[in-house]
């Protein structure tokens, strides 16, 4: 895993600001960051837990599973020919069934189309010829990554999205949550949401990050610690010195999963990293804000990471928490690497690190699916540290893996019997994905471990769940 050198204090690059930098009003009680940001985007002085206000939007995600929904009662309530509230602010992202025969799924995406035609829409990462998604240069692939890559994630701002996991930006030290169709229609109208002021529960890694642990395992094992209602409609902060070394796409895997502890929102405070990635992402301004000293947490976890292991979630919850090494006896029928929590670009190096290391090849169909465009070009591209000049790509084809696949959600949600690797019949499955309740990823009887890529692909090598310090 990259580190980068503990970051002591961080001031935001000097940037032309878009809003006065003093809309929080002067300082009437310590906040936290999501409090900070929230109290902001409502024009208020300072906000406590529990309160009610309306914010403003900065950018409204939705993509083909629930744009077509969203887009209904827009126009059943604005009107049909009325118009969204700000077409640079509305970002639409089919992903979810793309690469698919069925007509339904297919008209979804006909919908985004002719209504970001009709609305001028500026983001729309349209996909036109489905037989080879590198011919749709707009085509981008998993929402969440493609808004972190495209520049729609940025410190201090409000996102919402019609998908339970937008809270993956809150790795921007951004306030992002997931919302449903008649929430986002409204916004869609008005650019405005009532919220009420999750509470903070805050999360402190410190110690020394195992070269075996993965971003995936800490928050594994801290849904396991609190329960899938531990955070339910509560704000998680991530905080403490294993946070600071992390990558962006390490902090992007910590929040994305805060929605299966029920959090509201993620948050992690924007940084020299967070402000390196944007470099070049986007040309607009931000403002980052940064929780004082001296605020009230709803509740504080902290972790010495150093004495963690690798982590699973056992069927049929991401709470049923279990060490890699105590599962070594269940046999499994194949692995999946994808997904927004375990398809990006350093998720496959981490497995083509392990499988190269190794040596040997997989035991079990191992499905390899790339978050975004990027991702997949990153894996024919990018040279795997200490692994001979070798890419991603080459090393998974030496390994027996599966060739990657087009870039989307694929199997994570299940999707029409079509789907790229969803499974259709009743088979155990060691998954990077993010949830493993039944029916998730296919047949309802399937069971699915969630894992690292770590554990993901030593499980690929021995058809066992297994722990990657057996090849590491």
């Amino acid at each position: 895993m990259k580190s980068v050198p503990k970051i002591v204090a961080v001031t935001a690059p000097p940037r032309p600001q878009e809003r006065a930098p003093a809309s929080t009003g002067s300082v009437k009680q310590a906040m936290t960051m999501t409090e900070k940001i929230l109290a902001r985007a409502s024009d208020k002085g300072c906000l406590s837990p529990g309160e009610n206000v309306w914010v403003n939007t900065d950018i409204l995600m939705t993509h083909d599973v629930c744009g077509p929904g969203t887009i209904g009662i827009f126009k059943r309530e604005f009107g049909a020919d009325a118009k969204v509230w700000d077409r640079e602010k509305v970002v639409i992202i089919p992903d979810h069934y793309i690469f698919t025969a069925d007509e339904r799924a297919n008209r979804n995406v006909d919908i985004l189309r002719e209504f970001a035609h009709e609305q001028n829409i500026k983001y729309f990462y349209d996909i036109k010829d489905l037989s080879d998604f590198k011919v749709n240069p707009d085509y981008k692939g998993v929402c969440h990554v493609a808004l972190a890559q495209e520049g729609h994630c940025r410190p201090g701002e409000v996102l919402f999205g019609t998908d339970s996991h937008t809270c993956t930006a809150g790795a921007f030290g951004q306030f992002a949550t997931g919302i449903g169709n008649t929430d986002a229609g409204f916004i869609l109208g008005t650019g405005k949401l009532l919220i009420k002021v999750p509470p903070t529960m805050r999360f402190v890694l410190d110690g020394e990050m195992p070269s075996f642990l993965h971003a995936k395992d800490l928050i594994l094992h801290i849904i396991g610690e609190i329960t899938v209602a531990g955070a339910t409609y509560k704000a998680m902060e991530f905080t403490g010195s294993v946070v600071e070394n992390m990558t962006m796409e390490d902090r992007m895997t910590l929040c994305n999963m805060v929605v299966e502890a029920g959090g509201k929102n993620g948050v992690i405070a924007a940084d020299s990293v967070t402000f390196n990635y944007l470099e070049g992402k986007t040309q607009k301004s931000f403002e980052p804000v940064y929780t004082d000293g001296s605020a009230r947490f709803n509740a504080e976890y902290k972790f010495n990471v150093s004495e963690l292991e690798p982590v699973v979630a056992k069927p049929h919850s991401p709470d049923n928490r279990g060490v890699a090494r105590e599962c070594k006896d269940v046999k499994i029928d194949r692995v999946y690497i994808g997904s927004c929590t375990g398809g990006k670009t350093e998720d496959f190096v981490a497995a083509a690190k392990l499988l190269h290391a190794s040596g040997q090849k997989v035991k079990v169909p191992t499905f390899l699916v790339p978050a975004t465009q990027k991702v997949w070009v990153d894996l024919y591209t990018i040279l795997v540290p200490g692994a001979d000049g070798k890419t991603c790509a080459k090393i998974f084809e030496e390994a027996g893996c599966e060739t990657p696949a087009s870039p989307s959600c694929a199997a994570c949600l299940g999707g029409p019997k079509d789907t790229y690797a969803r499974m259709n019949e009743p088979q155990v499955c060691v998954s990077t994905t993010n949830r493993n309740f039944p029916g998730r990823m296919g047949h309802k009887e399937s069971q699915v471990y969630l894992a690292s890529p770590y554990t993901a692909a030593a499980s690929a090598l021995t058809g066992f769940v297994t722990d990657p310090r057996k090849f590491m």
